[in-house]
């Protein structure tokens, strides 16, 4: 193609402005400066393809209807929003990504499904083991904001390596990756489209994507759905606190001069009041606590960072027993413990206080979350039993049992089998969400 000679067009015929002004003197955008809102920058980070449809119109509509929860949910995830975009922007994926948790758990880092998914990103027990989320009785990293960030990234960028597009990789996040591959052979076989849209799936994840793309649409355009969005400083919330010792719950906040439960919120994996350090060293605090905090830990000086010790009561010892030595009512030795609140036998293992001392009942920090599921329970080996009836007793996998249990192959009578995956294997036939 030849190039346009300029000569040969027609004379100017528009209206004409005299700058007054050189060019260069005028406002310009510069988009390398760093937005004051955090929303905008995140609307520059947008990076998947829109979806369209009825669905997407539908969902988008729903929580268009709904502004007092959109705007709540949102102060809620202002706390946690930050940390989140700024670790995709170094991992280069689209930040539509960071609105997920709102999708998953309505940015609720306590919350518990029934298929025993946990945390903002809603982590099953099995794959956050994949992804390195400890989990223990004293901690669940799949509720720890920064440990569940970095794996349900690291779970992300795994799919959209084995998809290369963003809305299945979201599909198999819900659904399974073994579900959506499976989905998109049977229509390769039948020789149709093997995209997001055209895939036969379960209603919860045919609506999942067009959830994500509906809050998208409102973030990325309030004003035409009534909903007003709170500016967010684009700057980081909160920063990490190494420690070496341990400490109690509430002496950490105490020291941090914050409340209980605002401390709670940054450090929602511990599930226990006592913070012990060899299981998880770092505390979050909101930056401008961190100098708070060291300052009025070197005051404390040698005071005990501790009022709870570990107990293992005797065998047949009831929780009542326990509650009267270390004088807690039984009722908070079940909040504390995790128990259900019938419980009457205590477990292997209980958090009481320090050396019987007495603590306002009232004060008492509890349980955060539900317990790590399958924490605790195990099944006493007995005269014939293998590790095939027991499995199949609980309605565990051999291959999953035996892994948890070292890969165990003799058992002995009175030997204790750990049943680390209780109840999952159950819900995950009755139930398709959050098989992550």
């Amino acid at each position: 193609m030849q190039p346009l000679d300029a000569t040969r067009l027609p004379p100017f015929d528009g209206e004409r402005e005299v700058l007054g002004e050189p060019l260069s003197e005028r406002a310009r955008i510069d988009r390398t400066v760093p937005a004051d809102d955090l929303w905008q920058r995140i609307r520059h980070g947008f990076g998947m393809a829109d979806l369209d449809g009825a669905l997407v119109r539908e969902k988008t509509a729903w929580y268009a209807a709904r502004p007092d929860y959109v705007q709540r949910t949102l102060a809620r995830a202002s706390k946690y929003l930050y940390h989140i975009v700024d670790a995709l922007e170094q991992r280069g994926m689209p930040t539509e990504l960071a609105l997920l948790p709102m999708v998953e758990s309505s940015f609720n880092p306590m919350a518990y499904s029934r298929a025993q998914a946990s945390g903002l990103w809603q982590f099953i027990p099995t794959t956050g083991k994949r992804y390195s989320l400890e989990q223990n009785w004293w901690y669940d990293g799949r509720r720890d904001i920064v440990a569940s960030t970095t794996a349900a990234l690291d779970y992300l960028s795994d799919l959209y390596e084995m998809y290369g597009d963003w809305h299945l990789a979201l599909a198999a996040y819900n659904w399974g990756e073994g579900a959506v591959g499976r989905a998109i052979q049977k229509n390769q076989a039948a020789n149709l489209p093997t995209d997001y849209a055209s895939l036969a799936m379960p209603e919860e994840t045919r609506n999942y994507v067009p959830k994500l793309q509906a809050l998208k649409n409102i973030i990325s355009s309030p004003a035409p759905f009534d909903i007003a969005l709170d500016p967010i400083p684009n700057r980081p919330y909160f920063a990490t606190v190494t420690r070496s010792a341990d400490i109690d719950v509430q002496l950490a906040a105490k020291l941090a001069e914050m409340p209980v439960e605002d401390f709670i919120e940054l450090n929602p994996g511990f599930s226990r009041p006592l913070l012990r350090a060899e299981v998880s060293p770092r505390i979050v605090l909101p930056t401008d606590r961190v100098e708070v905090f060291h300052a009025n830990l070197s005051k404390h000086g040698g005071d005990t960072a501790v009022h709870w010790q570990v107990y293992r009561p005797r065998r047949g010892e009831s929780l009542e027993a326990v509650a009267q030595q270390y004088r807690v009512p039984v009722a908070r030795l079940r909040e504390v413990n995790g128990l259900h609140r019938r419980a009457r036998s205590a477990p292997s293992l209980l958090v009481v206080p320090l050396n019987g001392a007495v603590l306002d009942p009232d004060k008492l920090p509890i349980m955060y979350a539900p317990p790590v599921p399958g924490a605790g329970r195990y099944h006493v080996v007995r005269k014939g039993d293998t590790l095939w009836g027991i499995a199949r007793r609980y309605d565990l996998s051999v291959k999953d049992l035996g892994q948890w249990n070292g890969n165990v192959r003799v058992l002995r009578p009175g030997q204790r089998i750990e049943l680390s995956g209780y109840g999952y294997a159950k819900s995950r036939r009755t139930r398709v969400k959050h098989r992550k």
